[in-house]
C-alpha cells in the first residue's frame, strides 16, 4: 500500500474513531463550530471537516453550508454545528407516585413531543409500564420519526447489572420488582426499536442537569431533589454517574436529620426521606393534601401564593434547616464543587436562599473554608431528559454501530 493510501485510512480510522466524541460535543453544546471541535478532538481541521459531514450524513447534526464571521471578528468564519432537530429521537418515560409521562427527545435534550398520564399506579408494574409504552407509541406514530432507544426513570434505586427496583418505597410495587426486563419487553412488543434502559430518576436528572442544566462544567456535581414523595440524591463524577458497585450508591434519603422526627418507610426515623419532602411540608403548614393536585405542585403553589402565611414561612425554615443539615453532611463526605437542587427543594431555595446557604455553611467544614454554590436546577422535566441520556448513550458511544 502506497503511502498516500496509508495516510488516507489512517485519517478515516482516526475520525471514525472521533465520531462518538464530536457527537457528543455537539449533543451538549460545547462544540458549536467546526474549529471549537477541531481543538477540543485535537484534530486536524480536514479531520474534523470530515468526522462532522459523516454525522451530518447519518442524520444527527446539521452543519451550516455558508458559515458567516460575526461583526468586527478577524480571521476565516468556522461552519457551525447544530443538533438535525428533524433526526432521530428516542422514547423517554418517568414513572412517579402520582402516574407517569412519556416523551419523545431528540439529541441535544430537546423534546418534541409530551403525553403525562395520571394514572393509579398498581403493585404489577406491568400495568403501568404498559401505559407509558402505549403512550410513547402513540407519539412515535404521529411524529413519524425513527426512534433508536427507549430510557425509563423510576423513583428507586436500581440494581446493576439486574435492573431491578430494589426499593420502590413511594409505589406500590414489590422490591426487587425487574422494571428493566419489564420495559424492555413492553418496548418490544410496541414496534420501538433499539435497547432499552432503565435508572433512578435522581440519578437521571443529574445526569440530565450536568449535559444541559444547571450542573454544566462542574466537576464533583452533588444533586439533591424532592419529587412527588421522598428525597433522592445522585453524584456526577467527571461527566459520568458515580452509582456505587451495584447502582446504590447515594440514597441520601435515609440520612437522619432529625432523631425524633417522623417513622420513615425504611424502617429508621427522622430521614431526609419523610422530613424535606412535600408531604412533610403540607404537614407542617397545617394543610391537608387535595387529590385535584400532586403533592408537588400543591407544596409549589402554597411557597409561590401563601408563603406570607405565618404557618407557611415556618414550615418552609422547618424543611430549609432539615435540607441544609443533610447537604452540610454531604459537603462533609463528598466535597462537591456544585449543589444543585430540584423539586420541591428547589422552590425553597428560592423562598429563602440565604438560610439554606447559611445553614449548610456553618454545619459543614468545606463550607465554612470556602462555600460551595447552592443552585437550582434548570430543566424542566430533568429526569425524563436524563432517561433519554440513557437510550441515546450507544448512539453517543458509537454513532456508526448504533445506526449503520
Amino acid at each position: 500500500m502506497n503511502g498516500k493510501a496509508t495516510t488516507t485510512r489512517t485519517r478515516l480510522e482516526r475520525g471514525r474513531s472521533a465520531l462518538g466524541p464530536a457527537l457528543e460535543l455537539v449533543h451538549t453544546g460545547r462544540a458549536p463550530t467546526r474549529a471549537v471541535l477541531t481543538t477540543e478532538l485535537g484534530v486536524t481541521r480536514a479531520t474534523a471537516g470530515a468526522v462532522a459531514a459523516e454525522l451530518e450524513a447519518l442524520g444527527l447534526i446539521r452543519v451550516d453550508s455558508r458559515p458567516t464571521a460575526p461583526a468586527g471578528s478577524q480571521g476565516r468564519p468556522s461552519h457551525r454545528l447544530a443538533v438535525d432537530d428533524t433526526g432521530p429521537v428516542v422514547l423517554a418515560a418517568q414513572v412517579h407516585a402520582d402516574g407517569f409521562r412519556a416523551a419523545l427527545v431528540g439529541l441535544g435534550g430537546t423534546a418534541v413531543a409530551t403525553a403525562p398520564g395520571c394514572v393509579t399506579v398498581e403493585a404489577d408494574p406491568a400495568q403501568v409500564l404498559g401505559e407509558v409504552v402505549e403512550a410513547g407509541a402513540a407519539l412515535l406514530r404521529a411524529s413519524g420519526r425513527r426512534c433508536v432507544g427507549a430510557g425509563l426513570a423510576v423513583p428507586s434505586a436500581v440494581a446493576e447489572p439486574e435492573g431491578t427496583a430494589l426499593n420502590p418505597l413511594h409505589l406500590a410495587w414489590p422490591a426487587g420488582a425487574p422494571v428493566r426486563d419489564i420495559f424492555a419487553e413492553q418496548v418490544r412488543a410496541a414496534g420501538i426499536e433499539g435497547p432499552a434502559f432503565t435508572g433512578n430518576d435522581v440519578n437521571l436528572a443529574a445526569l440530565a442537569e450536568h449535559r444541559h442544566g444547571a450542573g454544566r462544567g462542574a466537576q464533583h456535581l452533588l444533586c439533591v431533589a424532592t419529587g412527588h414523595r421522598g428525597v433522592g440524591g445522585a453524584l456526577v463524577l467527571d461527566g459520568r454517574l458515580h452509582t456505587g458497585s451495584s447502582g446504590l450508591a447515594l440514597e441520601v434519603g435515609h440520612l437522619t436529620v432529625n432523631p425524633e422526627g417522623r417513622p420513615c418507610h425504611c424502617g429508621s426515623r427522622g430521614c431526609l426521606d419523610v422530613e424535606a419532602d412535600p408531604l412533610a411540608f403540607l404537614t407542617a403548614a397545617g394543610r391537608d393534601p387535595g387529590p385535584e393536585l400532586s403533592l408537588l405542585e400543591q407544596s409549589r403553589e402554597l411557597l409561590r401564593g401563601e408563603y406570607d402565611d405565618p404557618a407557611v414561612r415556618a414550615a418552609a425554615e422547618e424543611l430549609i434547616d432539615r435540607l441544609g443539615l443533610g447537604l452540610a453532611g454531604l459537603v462533609n463526605i463528598l466535597n462537591p464543587d456544585r449543589i444543585i437542587l430540584g423539586g420541591l427543594h428547589r422552590a425553597l431555595l428560592d423562598a429563602d436562599p440565604d438560610r439554606l446557604r447559611a445553614v449548610v455553611a456553618d454545619r459543614s467544614l468545606w463550607g465554612r473554608s470556602g462555600s460551595v454554590p447552592i443552585l437550582a436546577c434548570t430543566l424542566d422535566h430533568n429526569s425524563l431528559v436524563g432517561a433519554a441520556e440513557l437510550a441515546w448513550q450507544p448512539v453517543l458511544d458509537d454513532p456508526l454501530g448504533a445506526l449503520g
